[in-house]
């Protein structure tokens, strides 16, 4: 039976994954599916015909580390997927400013910050003509060092000397409808969920308490996913496309999820087969 590996991490204890629900249907469809960490120096790659990305949710921590990892994957015979290039492309949120040079519509953010002041903080509340903003760092996961701000704190000078930041408007509606989630497999679109925060915070991860739901998307949301799709080169065997609704009743890009993202294959009864179907597909066809 062909090996297949899907990329975790060394302890996943206290997150909330659901992967294994695509092992028996890739078992039947003909592939053994070992769970590994990304840091395991023993493995050789080379026994599987595939590894994918999935539950290393804490990479951003070693940016460096994992990719000289995937370089390692990706020059052995395994396939790695989604693609050396498109996880190099995705690690940075540089990403959506190219987007939005595309045509995307993305949260109104400023780039190319190099410190946080109290002089900055005030000149950023006047250029997006709010009270309230998100400061993150451009390579981060699950939430982490994200702050959502009405007053300016000493302590984010020093958090974000070294940290690479962006800065963006805060949208209400993170808050009041949540954030929408679209997922697809190859070129098949699967589900979507809804992430709401839980109350008083504004956090959406499930780890922080986020409120997770499976809606029916519209047909603008749709649209606006789907014109995300088409602009990733090459085609990704899975992506996550987050959106918010803004002000204006528009859906705006939050993030493209291309690396390691939690695909909620239990929100879906039809996705963990999906997954598997596509996984089996993908790797025929590229004659793995």
């Amino acid at each position: 039976m062909r090996q297949i590996c899907f990329l975790s991490m060394d302890d996943l204890a206290g997150y909330v994954s659901d992967d294994e629900l695509a092992i028996e249907p890739l078992k039947k469809l003909g592939w053994k599916v070992q769970t590994i960490s990304w840091r395991d120096k023993t493995v050789d790659w080379n026994d599987f015909a595939a590894v994918i990305l999935r539950t290393t949710w804490d990479y951003q921590l070693f940016p460096d580390e994992f990719l000289e990892v995937l370089r390692k994957i990706d020059a052995s015979q395994a396939r790695l997927e989604n693609p050396l290039q498109i996880v190099e492309w995705n690690l940075s949120k540089l990403y959506l400013r190219e987007l939005e040079q595309k045509g995307v519509r993305i949260v109104p953010t400023i780039w190319d910050e190099k410190s946080v002041t109290k002089d900055k903080f005030d000149e950023w509340l006047n250029l997006f003509q709010t009270d309230e903003i998100i400061i993150k760092p451009l390579i981060s996961a699950t939430a982490g060092y994200t702050y959502r701000l009405k007053e300016f704190l000493t302590e984010l000078t020093e958090i974000f000397d070294d940290r690479p930041f962006m800065v963006q408007k805060f949208i209400p509606n993170v808050v009041d409808e949540g954030e929408f989630s679209l997922f697809y497999f190859g070129k098949n679109y699967s589900h979507t969920i809804l992430k709401t925060p839980k109350i008083n915070d504004f956090r959406v991860q499930e780890e922080h308490g986020g409120i997770i739901t499976e809606v029916e998307p519209s047909a603008k949301l749709l649209q606006a996913a789907e014109k995300v799709l088409h602009l990733i080169n090459p085609h990704p065997l899975y992506v996550r496309i987050d959106f918010v609704r803004d002000e204006t009743d528009e859906f705006c890009l939050m993030e493209l999820e291309l690396i390691e993202p939690a695909l909620y294959l239990r929100m879906n009864q039809n996705a963990p087969q999906l997954f598997a179907e596509t996984v089996d597909d993908w790797l025929r066809k590229k004659a793995v």
